[in-house]
């Protein structure tokens, strides 16, 4: 019997789909080294509007997105409200026409790139709160068009990016990794970090499919220093969660110690210098009253949950989040030690809380925990006023407009006005001497009063 005929035909559609996408691929590769391409960024907060600004910077034209008309009002007046961000950057973009700022996402349409950089918060329950990605994929997806390539960059849990993103931005018949291009690569803003700025830190990019990294790499590689890229969106996705995780661990491993050697009688703070002589195998944690800013009190959860739709327990997640969690009570329960020690009660005292932001010298109070601290305050009967030399108005948002803080200024009148100054945040800007010297009490949670021996008396470590 002859043998059959077993010559293969190349399939026509898929030729056809191959050459399809190559030339869509192509077109965007070439218009980045040109400055042709179009950058759109969607949420203009701490990790959107640097991003704009570092696009903008290497001469791309821009197009930042928000749905908060004040943001998009500030930017078109050539003024920012972010501290990292100079205002002056703003208005020469805007004066070069490099820059438009804009509540209408049908501007979307004129992008080559756009970026998603949207909040992800937990809900009430604590799980994650995925609804501002899924409303953006949307309004991206109502104006998509061939060629471009779409990133998200929000924190989020494995899966977000192909689960969430990719259905929604197809569902008017685009086909991802041929007519347009998907990938996730994570913020790694550090605001009040002079060390490394946006294109210095190395950029991870995971893309759905291989001509999706292709252009997100190829689009990051125009303004960062280093892409590092990995071989799939949920590995990118994963990489930021263990960055955090790492680090909400080891801050709750040290404030357990706080705690445990507190009762010992014997400084943390001590303990935690001489450890850090080591010159390997140890990074030095610090201890603090509790997490903050929009990364580790809240990522680390975005795992867990998603690890139990595949019936695993993350304990040791869980376990740093419950210690972290009641580091404000046990900041409370010191205040409450150090004004008994002086006669003094809670209930009515009051109370100078030194600082608002989550960490040193910045201007981002998201999850701060003095906001936590401030609503146990309110609980127990104390007054309490604020300062911080950054954020001089008290932040009114959906959770923090009920607490209705003053703001006033640290001076000596100020400081023996107060049964107690609570620090929270240890900004470069305080004067701590003048700080231990006029107030009757000091609650410090940072260390940041080490130096003033001769006021120890009315230092509370907590």
């Amino acid at each position: 019997m002859a043998p059959k005929n077993t010559t293969l035909t190349r399939d026509p559609a898929a030729a056809s789909g191959a050459a399809h996408a190559a030339s869509a691929l192509e077109g965007l590769l070439a218009k980045l080294p040109a400055r042709e391409a179009r950058v759109a960024v969607m949420g203009l907060g701490y990790v959107g509007l640097p991003l704009l600004r570092l696009f903008a910077s290497k001469g791309f034209r821009v197009i930042g997105c928000d749905v908060d008309r004040s943001k998009i009002d500030s930017l078109n007046k050539g003024r920012s409200y972010i501290r990292s961000v100079p205002s002056a950057d703003i208005a020469k973009h805007l004066a070069n026409k490099q820059l438009l700022a804009t509540t209408d996402f049908r501007s979307l349409a004129s992008a080559d790139a756009i970026f998603v950089c949207v909040p992800t918060p937990l809900t009430v329950e604590g799980k994650p709160d995925v609804s501002a990605i899924r409303q953006t994929a949307k309004a991206i997806g109502a104006t998509l068009r061939r060629g471009q390539v779409v990133i998200l960059e929000s924190t989020s849990y494995p899966g977000t990016t192909r689960e969430i993103m990719k259905p929604e931005l197809e569902r008017r018949g685009l086909k991802c990794g041929t007519d347009f291009f998907l990938a996730f690569s994570p913020e790694r803003e550090d605001p009040g970090n002079k060390d490394f700025s946006i294109e210095q830190i190395p950029k991870i990019v995971g893309g759905i499919d291989a001509p999706s990294l292709r252009a997100a790499a190829a689009l990051y590689g125009e303004a960062v220093n280093r892409v590092v890229e990995v071989s799939s969106c949920e590995a990118a996705e994963a990489a930021k969660l263990l960055e955090n995780i790492y680090r909400c661990v080891n801050i709750a491993l040290v404030n357990e110690l706080k705690m445990c050697l507190d009762r010992m009688r014997i400084d943390v703070w001590e303990v935690i210098g001489a450890a850090a002589t080591k010159p390997f195998g140890f990074q030095a944690f610090y201890p603090g009253p509790g997490l903050g800013g929009h990364c580790i009190p809240i990522d680390p959860f975005y795992l867990s949950w998603k690890a139990r739709e595949f019936q695993f327990n993350t304990r040791f997640i869980d376990l740093a989040g419950e210690i972290n969690i009641q580091m404000p009570y046990y900041v409370l329960a010191k205040l409450e030690e150090g004004l008994r020690g002086q006669g003094k009660k809670l209930e009515g005292a009051r109370i100078l809380m030194l600082g608002l932001a989550y960490k040193k010298d910045i201007d981002d109070p998201r999850e701060s925990p003095a906001f936590k601290l401030l609503e146990l305050l309110g609980q127990k009967g104390a007054s309490v006023v604020y300062n911080d030399p950054n954020i001089p108005r008290f932040p009114e948002t959906e959770h923090t407009r009920h607490l209705k803080v003053a703001s006033v200024r640290v001076t000596s009148e100020t400081l023996a006005s107060v049964d107690a100054a609570l620090i929270v945040t240890n900004h470069s800007g305080y004067d701590y001497d003048m700080i231990a010297r006029h107030a009757p009490l000091v609650v410090d949670t940072r260390n940041a009063c080490a130096g003033q021996k001769a006021w120890g008396g009315k230092i509370v470590r907590a």
